[in-house]
């Protein structure tokens, strides 16, 4: 057999134990995860539940998601431990750099006004489209012919 034939095969044989080999990593890491659960850690579960780790037994987790309701959960439905400033963060709001200036959801307390329903100073600038009618009417208002020369209702003869 000639090695060109064989090449394909190895380097498909590469791939797979490449990729096998970072999952296997990957369900590592998540496994040591794991283990650092203590009681009093807070974890976010896979389906995006936030509680505290009451205990931990060999398959299961006990977790307390409010005072009083207790849940048991598998091991491997825990997503992530999270630190204690993180957790405090997301669960009570707790801000840590609460001193920093407050950025503004919207955009009305850019403008000056106190109050986000009071008009700015500045006149507001009409920027409608003006219709031909009206040009026409401004235009004799003026005491200027209109610019094609036609008063209202006047059409083209065809």
């Amino acid at each position: 057999m000639d090695i060109l034939t064989l090449l394909p095969f190895i380097v498909l044989i590469g791939a797979m134990f490449l990729m096998t080999r970072s999952a296997k990593k990957k369900q590592q890491a998540a496994a040591n995860m794991r283990d650092q659960m203590q009681p009093g850690t807070g974890v976010r579960t896979i389906g995006g539940l936030y509680a505290t780790v009451k205990e931990v037994n060999d398959d299961t987790v006990l977790l307390e998601a409010a005072p009083g309701v207790h849940l048991v959960f598998a091991k491997n439905a825990i997503g992530a431990v999270l630190s204690d400033e993180e957790y405090n963060r997301i669960v009570h709001g707790d801000d840590p750099s609460a001193d920093t200036e407050i950025v503004p959801d919207d955009a009305s307390s850019l403008t000056g006004a106190d109050d986000a329903d009071a008009p700015a100073d500045d006149a507001k600038l009409d920027l409608g489209k003006k219709t031909e009618k009206a040009e026409g009417d401004e235009a004799e208002k003026d005491g200027v012919e209109p610019k094609n020369g036609k008063a209202d209702g006047e059409a083209d003869a065809k």
